[in-house]
């Protein structure tokens, strides 16, 4: 098992984000991670990477125990994540923005340069490698943000709604370069609103709601299940 989580708890106060969440993920696998708003989705990527520490319960990856470690340990040790609102450096070049990743196990300039340019041909930005941040589109930052965090080399990543606010094409265009990404041997945990290419690029899907794993399965098995479509759509719709 690449990641194991077990027994997650995250508390804010009186609030439980997370209620003793198990989520396994082997590797090479795609899984889509679903559910309503403040399901507690962002909250567990938090916790894995180190953003906030579990009140209870635990996280391995790859065997060893990440539970309380800091987001630049986990990170070393291959785990890496995108942010539902992107937020690059506007008045940097792209180029130095994947360089920021890079320098995260590059030991010289040119070894950052030279891995930085390798992503950004990957994700098909090269050509705007001396651009500003601040003047690409939407997609491009979305690009840009994946380009970054594959440049700290990550064997495990975790993308959080990369493909919100994107137009149809693009999706289909980003539904493509995960697949791509995965077939390069990085195991993914997606977390995306867009039913339909959640539903098309996960091996696997877990549901969470209010704060709870309440299914975890293969895409159509999850779409069939009541109370998954009760949790989205309410009581009315499941019962139609």
């Amino acid at each position: 098992m690449l990641l194991e989580v077990r027994s997650l708890t995250k508390r804010f106060g009186g609030l439980e984000a997370l209620k003793s969440v198990d989520i396994g993920i082997e590797g090479g696998e795609i899984v889509g991670l679903i559910g309503p708003n403040g399901a507690g989705k962002t909250t567990l990527f938090n916790c894995i990477t180190g953003f906030h520490w579990a009140d209870e319960g635990s996280i391995s990856f790859d065997g060893k125990d990440i539970t309380k470690l800091s987001p630049p340990s986990i990170c070393r040790m291959g785990i890496c994540r995108t942010f539902q609102v992107v937020k690059p450096f506007g008045k940097m070049t792209v180029l130095d923005n994947v360089m920021v990743g890079a320098f995260s196990r590059a030991s010289s300039t040119k070894e950052a340069r030279d891995r930085s340019l390798e992503v950004l041909n990957f994700v098909g930005l090269a050509e705007r490698k001396d651009q500003q941040a601040r003047e690409l589109t939407i997609a491009d930052r979305k690009r840009l943000e994946l380009a970054r965090a594959l440049a700290t080399g990550p064997r495990l990543l975790l993308l959080d709604e990369v493909m919100g606010g994107l137009r149809p094409v693009e999706v289909k265009e980003m539904v493509a370069l995960i697949r791509r990404i995965n077939e390069s041997g990085v195991t993914l945990l997606v977390i995306e609103h867009i039913m339909s290419a959640i539903m098309s690029v996960s091996d696997r899907i877990v549901v969470l709601n209010y704060g709870q794993k309440i299914a975890e399965g293969t895409p159509s098995e999850v779409a069939r299940d009541p109370v998954v479509i009760k949790a989205y759509l309410g009581e009315d719709e499941a019962r139609a």
